[in-house]
């Protein structure tokens, strides 16, 4: 197939257009990596554009301390139910280019940490008792790696993992033991990224879009890796880190192509089948596709599931990891395509029954109240925390779901708005990459942390029940 512009690709092979067209034909599309280049494509001019205009320089914004969330509004910002406590600007968190990308936590002894994305590395924060940032320090990027917006994290155990989709940058891995190493004369301390952290070299150009990681097994998952056409198909890559120090393959699953996204875990769901597997829930482009990875060097698929509307399966998460009986899926093209439910531009929750894990059934829906581009959420104790674009970070009771599985009963308890910008939008809000890349909202101390790309990070926290 030639290739196609982004939006032309999307209205073909997905929504109500999707009926008229062959299943081939749309399959060919996702497999041959159209759509997600595409994607890729109009974000990064998107970028540049906004980059020239000088949208990224963060140091324009000053740092912020508390500001209570009273009648809808802390300071500039539309708010429910989450306090501001601090902010910082990407300048003052030490990147000269200003676009922020994932995070991830980190507690120790009740200190709680985090390590967020920006383009040319990845910074280091405490967030202290009175919710204060104290910019402990940075990794660069890897020696020989241009710099990239799209920089994953995550952590496991003491270790956090650095993926990126730039050339030759490869996957990082950092001791977070290192941080409370850091005496108040030497912060912000920069890392050396060959000498401080180890990578895994085993990628064919070293891109890989996301990481996962098993929380309570030692390997690393790396999604998305390039080209499509190596070995791996840009499938499921499995990293032995049982010595963090010298990370190695263990083997890799691609017959589904390319993984956007995916969790990991042992499986503790009621489908008797799979009691003491380990399951990997895979975000494939157009499908949640669920895979058995005991032996990773062998690892198959259970199933593969599309649904009406989709446009990009992006990222979910289970309700429960002790049951995995439901899931949260969202869609990061449906609202730009104005795609089956997401037709409107208002974010749509996919609500999943996977208690049968060889046939999922799609359930029901939650949509949010403000327009936008849903793009990670993460879920704890009933409620899902959500990171929307320009909409910032929205919080969600989805407690209800087990007993009502079509989400009647799922409604957001608060929000806390990081791009002012487009408040006075119809809807309340633009269907632009813009705003909240990620949110981190899983300490158990109640600290959300929210990373953004244009201005900088934020410390909330949520004041409801």
């Amino acid at each position: 197939m030639r290739s196609l512009p982004l939006w032309t690709l999307v209205a073909i092979f997905s929504g109500a257009l999707a009926q008229t067209i062959p299943n081939p034909a749309r399959k060919i599309a996702y497999q041959s990596g159209q759509v997600h280049e595409a994607i890729m494509r109009n974000k990064t001019e998107s970028f540049a554009a906004r980059r020239a205009a000088g949208k990224y320089d963060s140091r324009k914004h000053r740092p912020l301390s508390y500001i209570p969330c009273v009648n809808g509004r802390a300071g500039e910002f539309k708010c429910s139910n989450v306090d501001l406590y601090s902010f910082k600007s990407h300048a003052e968190l030490g990147s000269a280019t200003g676009e922020g990308s994932s995070s991830w936590g980190w507690t120790h002894k009740g200190r709680d940490f985090v390590v967020f994305g920006q383009a040319d590395g990845a910074a280091f924060i405490e967030i202290l008792k009175n919710g204060e940032i104290d910019y402990l320090g940075r990794l660069p990027q890897t020696e020989g790696a241009l710099p990239s917006i799209w920089r994953e994290i995550r952590v496991t155990g003491d270790i956090a993992v650095i993926g990126s989709e730039a050339v030759n940058h490869h996957i990082q891995f950092f001791d977070l033991k290192k941080l409370l190493k850091i005496k108040k004369n030497e912060k912000p301390k920069t890392f050396d990224s060959i000498k401080d952290a180890s990578i895994f070299r085993g990628l064919p150009i070293g891109r890989t879009h996301n990481v996962v990681v098993n929380n309570e097994l030692p390997y690393v998952v790396s999604v998305g890796s390039q080209p499509r056409t190596s070995q791996f198909a840009a499938g499921l890559v499995f990293i032995d880190i049982r010595d963090p120090s010298n990370p190695t393959l263990l083997g890799y699953q691609g017959e589904d192509g390319y993984v956007h996204d995916a969790q990991c875990l042992p499986y503790r769901g009621p489908d008797e089948r799979f009691k003491g597997r380990d399951i990997c829930y895979g975000y494939n482009e157009d499908t949640l596709t669920i895979y058995d990875v005991t032996n990773p060097a062998n690892a198959t698929i259970i199933s593969r599931t599309g649904y009406v509307g989709a446009s990009y399966t992006h990222q979910g998460w289970v309700l429960d990891p002790h049951d995995q009986s439901y899931l949260l899926l969202d869609d990061e093209l449906d609202e730009r395509n104005k795609a089956g439910l997401a037709a409107d531009g208002f974010p749509v929750t996919y609500i999943w029954d996977i208690k049968d894990l060889t046939a999922p059934t799609l359930t029901g829906h939650y949509k949010t109240s403000v327009k936008g581009i849903d793009h990670n959420q993460y879920v704890a104790n009933g409620k899902s925390y959500q990171s929307n674009y320009g909409a910032g970070l929205r919080i969600l009771d989805v407690s209800s779901i087990p007993r009502d599985p079509t989400g009647a009963g799922v409604h957001e308890v608060g929000f806390f708005d990081i791009y002012p910008e487009d408040d006075e939008s119809e809807g309340g809000g633009e269907v632009q990459f813009v705003g909240s890349w990620s949110s981190y909202g899983l300490f158990k101390s109640g600290w959300i942390f929210i990373n953004t790309i244009e201005r900088g990070a934020y410390v909330v926290r949520y004041t409801g029940k």
